[in-house]
């Protein structure tokens, strides 16, 4: 536990110096009962249960304060909650490498079928949004929480020449913050200087999107900060095309977008039905796990259909409960109110007063 105002535990010194006080009332009033011709007379009229009580409401009282005292400096922790209504973004690799049959009954195939158990396992509060990629990025269904649409979405994947990672992955963020006015086609196709030969389309969009967020007031967040959405990125294959993810990355980085990259498939290169694409069908694992670690997310490699869905079952679970930093003086001081209610209570019930 952490606390947002540590020098306010400083009050808490106050806490012996009442509990001294206390003991020196105490011990005065001892003294007092010397006046007594028999101590005999004021224990019995007591009894032990009658000692033992009237410490009780001092005590609670001690603990209250104690617990108003915390509650000053602002205690916090990491702890479980569910969470709050999460966009995620699933990018899929729709290039000619799914084909592929080492995984049975090929990679396309499995990925749709550990897709739909995704679908299936999302908590209420995750709307989904798809996105394919191959030698262009594409929407394929905005977000929603309509389950029966997203299963549908899920079968119109269609395979295509080329693996532009970067595309798919600039696309998601648009698709994530679709206010940010994210322009994907200078990202994606190039500007009319860089046709011309002059430029670089992402210098170009990298600055228009700075300019506009210091336009509208917006801080470059912490990496992983940002607790409304995410990205899932699967790929079975080398980039081939389209800009560089690394630079998709940091643009989620900034606005503390996760990524979570998928590396499905063999790690080995493997045959395809045109053998010219075998070279591009090797896993570029460095590249994912670069992704990941820029974002604050996590690379995960599947190897199966049965891996895939774990790894979707593992993420389904991680947004369905998120750990957050949590302040908590208010449960101390309601905790102090209590305390200080209960004392009161037993005073007046026991003592009358």
């Amino acid at each position: 536990m952490q606390f947002l105002w540590p020098q306010m535990l400083w009050l808490l010194l106050a806490l012996p110096v009442l509990a001294a006080a206390y003991l020196y009332l105490l011990a005065r009033r001892k003294k007092a009962a010397v006046l007594y011709a028999s101590l005999a007379l004021p224990r019995a009229a007591l009894g032990p249960r009658q000692r033992l009580r009237r410490h009780i409401p001092p005590l609670l009282f001690f603990f209250a304060l104690a617990a108003a005292l915390l509650a000053c400096a602002r205690p916090s922790a990491t702890i479980t909650l569910p969470a709050d209504t999460v966009t995620l973004v699933l990018a899929m690799d729709t290039s000619r490498s799914m084909e592929a049959a080492d995984v049975p009954p090929n990679r396309i195939s499995a990925a749709q079928q550990a897709a739909r158990d995704l679908v299936v396992g999302l908590p209420a509060s995750v709307r989904l949004g798809i996105v394919s990629f191959a030698g262009t990025a594409a929407v394929v269904l905005p977000p929603t929480d309509n389950r029966q649409d997203m299963l549908d979405a899920i079968e119109r994947f269609q395979l295509q020449r080329g693996t532009a990672t970067g595309s798919g992955l600039f696309q998601a963020l648009a698709v994530l913050f679709p206010e940010d006015g994210i322009d994907l086609e200078v990202i994606l196709f190039g500007s009319r200087s860089d046709r011309a030969g002059r430029g670089t389309s992402l210098d170009e969009a990298a600055a228009a999107d700075a300019a506009r967020r210091r336009e509208q007031g917006q801080q470059a967040a912490q990496p992983g900060s940002y607790r409304h959405g995410a990205v899932i990125l699967l790929s079975d294959g080398r980039r081939t095309t389209g800009p560089d993810p690394l630079d998709a990355a940091r643009m989620a980085a900034q606005r503390g977008v996760r990524v979570y990259t998928v590396g499905f498939g063999s790690q080995q290169v493997t045959s395809a039905p045109e053998s010219s694409l075998s070279y591009f069908m090797q896993l570029d694992e460095p590249a994912l796990r670069a992704v990941a670690s820029i974002t604050g997310g996590e690379y995960y490699h599947a190897g199966s259909a049965a891996d895939l869905s774990q790894v979707y079952r593992q993420l389904s679970a991680r947004f369905a409960l998120e750990r957050r930093e949590t302040e908590l003086g208010a449960l101390f001081a309601a905790a102090a109110v209590l305390l200080l209610a209960l004392a009161c209570a037993l005073s007046m019930a026991w003592f009358r007063r």
